[in-house]
């Protein structure tokens, strides 16, 4: 049987408190048997004062033990459950990916997933997580001002926005993310098992990336921005509602001024 890495950190933990358990008991019998041959006052009195030190050491090693055996490994385990089964969601995922055809799948230009394979992968997060109780998090991007770009600098240099824009959301999206060009200059990212505030968190960090990365126009450096709307599955909610609703999020952060995200 394989353990988790949290789980084999958690069993040196309890080794850990363990041993000190032993020793401190060790300690403890060792000094009830100096005890008689100490028969000044003063010395009883810091044999006292040890014994209840070290009485107290062990109350407290044994709490640790209690709340790390009842109460921190159950929530190990029910993580490492989670973890295991986006692992086999991505898994399905990506042999789904390979079973069909992969360009029907793929965007030709950034080579990242497409609107359709983005729509059938909403849905079936939302399948599963409604089954297992735990959020779904749904950032959209819209890079800003970029029809300028292609009217300035020309649609190769557009297209080479795309691409690094692309590329900047594959490296900071985790393994078990959908991050996929909708179409244009639009972009969307599935995150399941993020709340709103680690959501927010992670949305503004993508968009402060986007930022810092130069896009090169010959002697031009260009500055990219984007606008990002969220959303967090309510429980209840279609694909199609979630999706409208991290869209008016998007149409939000344009209105008040773009380069911004609205949750």
């Amino acid at each position: 049987m394989r353990f988790h890495r949290a789980e084999s950190a958690f069993f040196i933990f309890i080794i850990v408190v363990l041993a000190a358990g032993l020793v401190t008991a060790r300690a403890y019998a060792f000094l009830h048997a100096l005890a008689p041959s100490f028969t000044r006052p003063s010395r009883i009195a810091d044999i006292v004062y040890l014994n209840e030190l070290l009485f107290v050491v062990g109350v407290l090693l044994a709490t640790a033990l209690f709340f790390g055996v009842f109460f921190i490994y159950p929530l190990i385990r029910k993580q490492v459950r989670e973890e295991g089964k986006l692992r086999a969601m991505t898994l399905s995922l990506s042999e789904r990916s390979e079973t069909l055809e992969q360009a029907a799948l793929t965007d030709a230009l950034t080579g990242m997933q497409n609107r359709r394979y983005f729509d059938d992968a909403l849905k079936e997060y939302i399948a599963e997580f409604r089954r297992i109780g735990r959020p779904v998090g749904l950032m959209i991007l819209d890079l800003d001002h970029f029809k300028q770009v292609n009217d300035t600098y020309g649609h190769d240099v557009g297209d080479e926005v795309l691409r690094v824009v692309a590329n900047c959301l594959k490296n900071m999206t985790r393994y078990h993310d959908v991050a996929a060009r909708l179409g244009g200059e639009e972009f969307a990212v599935v995150t399941p098992n993020m709340e709103s505030p680690v959501l927010e968190r992670f949305a503004e960090r993508i968009r402060k990336a986007i930022e810092a990365t130069p896009v090169l126009a010959g002697s031009t450096r260009l500055r990219v921005t984007t606008s990002v709307g969220l959303a967090v599955w309510d429980g209840k909610e279609a694909a199609e509602e979630f999706f409208r609703r991290a869209d008016k999020q998007l149409y939000k952060a344009k209105r008040q001024g773009r380069n911004r995200v609205c949750a």
